[in-house]
């Protein structure tokens, strides 16, 4: 496609890979992103089946995203900051963030970072410089633009990654953070999760452009269309477009083709607008198949290992799951006093009142 950088796949979807292309990752860095990709597989399994029970109110899963999600994430610096959309946990995870965090989140508990003050799947961790989203679509990525110019003028080497779903190209926040990352070259990378979908809307009438990857040029920057099922070639991409940034050479808009398998969340009823054989023609794309199946060519998977790590990771959900249940809820006072330093006298005569309430 002209103006774009279109690159074929490293690892094919038969799990071959470009030799020449190959980025040649260590075997213990493949496994911590195969086992990334994975739990975050298990994960909307098992969430999806608490939403349907009633235990917990909302969730979005990134089943078929695995390998955009990850891949790209892989290949950030842990000092690097990742502002996510709806389907970035499993990055989250893989950085460190506890799993007993992420259901106390999904919980809204006394236990969870934000005292159970923001929507299930809206994830944030400072130590983790992950950085939690609106549902207002793309206004991530003026904050991404905006930190990014920050380590810039400070000098601190830090890069951003945005990251966006087809849909959020059609936003005035796309446009804005683009045009201003372009003019001052921030360190940023603009990740898109081309998942074909926004909600009902299939990307052919999202845009008469032929690619989102091709709108970076109206910006003066590059844009890079990539396999999102190949997990390597998310890697290859992602860790040129950071390396690029942070030397000073601006930003990268990187669309990766993928599909998401499930409804936009749960509550979504994806059979009203799409056909059972597109999405069985996606499966046949699965990058857990792909990425799997490379592994064990390599020699640094089987099936033995397949089978031990589910039952690791349910086992681990599943303690998680009953802590997260058995953890009271955010204390009645952090109404106030976790938004204001010195909480003012009519808030807290309004508290005063609500807490005798209570009693009663």
């Amino acid at each position: 496609m002209h103006g774009v950088d279109e690159r074929a796949p490293i690892l094919r979807e038969d799990g071959s890979v470009d030799k020449a292309r190959d980025p040649n990752l260590p075997d213990a860095t493949l496994l911590r992103m195969y086992r990334s990709m994975r739990l975050t597989r298990v994960l909307d399994e098992r969430c999806m089946n608490l939403q349907r029970q009633g235990r917990i109110g909302f969730y979005g899963t990134s089943t078929g995203e695995e390998a955009a999600v990850i891949g790209s994430a892989a290949a950030a610096r842990e000092s690097d900051w990742l502002f996510p959309a709806l389907r970035q946990g499993g990055a989250l995870l893989m950085r460190g963030f506890p799993l007993q965090l992420y259901f106390n989140h999904m919980f809204g508990n006394g236990g969870s970072t934000e005292l159970g003050r923001s929507m299930p799947m809206h994830f944030s961790d400072r130590r983790q410089n992950f950085v939690t989203w609106s549902s207002c679509m793309a206004t991530q990525l003026p904050h991404a633009v905006g930190m990014a110019y920050g380590a810039k003028v400070k000098g601190t080497g830090e890069v951003a990654i945005g990251y966006l779903g087809d849909g959020a190209s059609s936003e005035n926040d796309f446009h804005h953070a683009l045009n201003f990352a372009g003019v001052w070259k921030a360190p940023v990378v603009f990740f898109c999760n081309n998942n074909q979908w926004a909600i009902s809307v299939p990307f052919s009438k999202q845009t008469a452009s032929g690619s989102v990857a091709v709108k970076a040029r109206a910006y003066g920057f590059p844009g890079v269309r990539v396999d999102g099922n190949d997990v390597l070639g998310v890697y290859a991409a992602t860790h040129e477009a950071v390396e690029r940034a942070r030397r000073g050479e601006g930003p990268t808009l990187i669309e990766a083709i993928t599909y998401r398998m499930q409804g936009h969340s749960s509550s979504d009823d994806p059979t009203r607008y799409r056909s059972a054989e597109e999405v069985a023609s996606w499966a046949r794309r699965d990058p857990l198949v792909r990425f799997s199946a490379y592994l064990k060519q390599r020699g640094a998977w089987d099936d033995a290992r397949e089978a031990a790590l589910v039952e690791q990771l349910n086992r681990e959900i599943s303690e998680a799951i009953a802590a997260a249940e058995a953890t009271p809820p955010p204390p009645t006072d952090s109404l106030v006093t976790e938004v204001f330093a010195e909480v003012p006298w009519h808030l807290r005569a309004e508290y005063d009142a609500l807490q005798e309430t209570l009693r009663r």
